[in-house]
């Protein structure tokens, strides 16, 4: 049995432990309100922004712009948007799997695969693969429009260059405080949602073409596919930032009733080794009375 001394220490260790997880879990729940609140309200803008995207592009020729050319693909870059900080569970391992499966998908078809990393969790567990062509990272703390116009700009002229034939993003998307999914989603080249389009024009009657555009269609494309980058970058780092806070959330508070429970075993390990001790002390004046007495 371990000696009340060594006792006493783990638990005023995990006592030290438990006070700094639930720290940790204060800090990131009201890190949350904020990224929570951002995240909300530029999701409307976002579906707005695809179903804009959408109704123009749905009467156009896929290579009528640069970004909406449907090549033979040869080679996919992957976005992949994670945290710059850890201990926040398996939030950015579950990206790490999906970014994965979907390597070895394409891989199993021949074709090329290179990486983009943002954020510096995902660039240190896939530099090692080689696959990684760019990475910004110890930016995720604090991003704003500017940091995603960057990425999507990068994106942008390697695909117009002929580097990359798909361009996809991964990022932890936001359900609720306790479940944070990766979503996939295809960011080049830029194809209207024909399924939507289709149900649209059922539901209400109107096809894509009742809208008159002023200016015209093709001039409007001109500026909102830039702009169409810049926003699903920027929704991807949002729905991550507030899914990275409320997994850390989670896990600190996983963690304090971890200790908690620690604690409470190594009190009554602690009781047990105090009350040996006493009894063997008594046993050892008893038996000295009793020789005293003989």
């Amino acid at each position: 049995m371990a000696s009340l001394k060594d006792v006493k220490t783990k638990i005023g260790g995990v006592k030290k432990t438990s006070q700094i997880t639930s720290a940790m879990n204060m800090v990131a729940a009201a890190k949350l309100r904020g990224a929570q609140q951002k995240m909300e309200d530029f999701r409307p803008y976002t579906e707005k922004f695809n179903q804009a995207m959408t109704n123009l592009s749905a009467n156009m020729e896929s290579g009528q712009f640069p970004l909406m050319e449907v090549r033979d693909i040869q080679t996919v870059e992957i976005v992949i948007v994670t945290s710059d900080r850890g201990l926040c569970g398996s939030f950015n391992a579950n990206i790490f799997k999906a970014t994965e499966r979907l390597i070895r998908q394409y891989e199993a078809e021949g074709k090329k695969v290179s990486l983009v990393c943002v954020g510096k969790k995902g660039n240190s567990y896939f530099r090692k693969t080689g696959k990684v062509r760019k990475a910004y990272t110890d930016i995720m703390g604090n991003f704003q429009m500017f940091n995603a116009r960057s990425i999507a700009q990068d994106v942008a002229a390697n695909f117009l260059a002929g580097e990359s034939d798909r361009v996809q993003v991964i990022y932890g998307k936001f359900i609720n405080v306790a479940t944070q999914r990766p979503e996939t989603e295809m960011l080049l080249p830029v194809q209207p949602d024909v399924s939507e389009s289709e149900e649209d024009s059922g539901e209400s009657g109107a096809a894509a073409g009742d809208y008159i555009y002023e200016p015209s269609p093709t001039e409007i494309m001109d500026v909102l596919l830039p702009l169409y980058m810049n926003v699903m970058i920027y929704h991807a780092m949002l729905e991550t930032g507030a899914s990275e806070h409320a997994a850390r959330m989670t896990a600190m508070d996983n963690a304090t009733r971890a200790c908690k429970d620690m604690i409470h075993d190594l009190t009554l390990l602690y009781n047990k080794a105090r009350q040996a001790g006493i009894t063997a002390e008594l046993m050892d004046i008893v038996g000295g009375a009793e020789a005293l007495k003989g």
